[in-house]
């Protein structure tokens, strides 16, 4: 598949999410909303929660505080960036950028019924965020680069934005190093097929500029995939 390929091919399964809704509460604590705590998920909507598709809880790796500016790369319908801007209130901000006006429609009215007013959706690409540089303080994503056809310019944009000293905390799915093309089955959109393998994601981290890049599996995802949290941080 080429790159103009792959991106259809995401959006079109996305779109439909948005439209008709996702079993994301569903896979048996491998994949969305199961992979949240109770009481997380009772700060934000039952819509948003259904919605979550990711493979971890990004804010169970980073602490986020009052006044933290966050940005979540992929926002979907919205969980992550409600359940962030809880954290930050008052003075905080908590971004999403999504490139599917569906996904922004209804992670806006997830903000909405949450009474959440710190809450800023942004339609964009994750290579190309509409943000300043170093206009952030976290950047967390969940389950999402790894739809990207291309890895490096997401990175680089996490490192822009980020402000010195910024921290960076995703889930994501990474291959085993001897992960090969005769291993990757399925659509782009169902993640494995585009993961990287785990030192090539390091590589990538840290050709981005990002420091104290590391990799922790959280649980397998298929044979020589795995569920991870990847953080790095912008030198000072």
């Amino acid at each position: 598949m080429n790159e103009q390929q792959i991106r259809e091919e995401v959006r079109d399964y996305y779109r439909r999410a948005a439209q008709e809704g996702s079993d994301g509460l569903g896979h048996d604590g491998v994949w969305g909303a199961s992979r949240y705590d109770p009481d997380a998920l009772a700060d934000a909507p039952p819509g948003a929660a259904e919605l979550s598709m990711g493979c971890g809880n990004p804010l169970t790796m980073v602490v986020l505080g009052p006044g933290d500016d966050v940005l979540d790369l992929g926002s979907g319908g919205g969980l992550d960036v409600i359940l962030s801007a809880k954290r930050v209130a008052p003075s905080g901000t908590a971004y999403g950028v999504d490139e599917l006006d569906e996904m922004i429609k209804v992670a806006q009215a997830h903000a909405a019924e949450a009474g959440v007013t710190n809450a800023r959706f942004l339609k964009g690409l994750i290579e190309r965020v509409p943000l300043p540089d170093a206009s952030v303080d976290v950047v967390i994503s969940n389950c999402v680069i790894c739809l990207a056809p291309d890895k490096t310019p997401v990175f680089t944009e996490i490192a822009r934005v980020l402000r010195p000293g910024g921290r960076m905390a995703v889930t994501d799915i990474v291959a085993d190093d001897d992960y090969t093309a005769e291993d990757r089955d399925g659509g782009w959109a169902e993640c494995g097929v585009g993961a990287l393998r785990h030192d090539a994601y390091l590589a990538i981290v840290t050709s981005a500029g990002l420091v104290d890049a590391s990799i922790e599996y959280t649980h397998d995802t298929g044979p020589g995939l795995h569920g991870a949290t990847v953080r790095a941080r912008r030198p000072r």
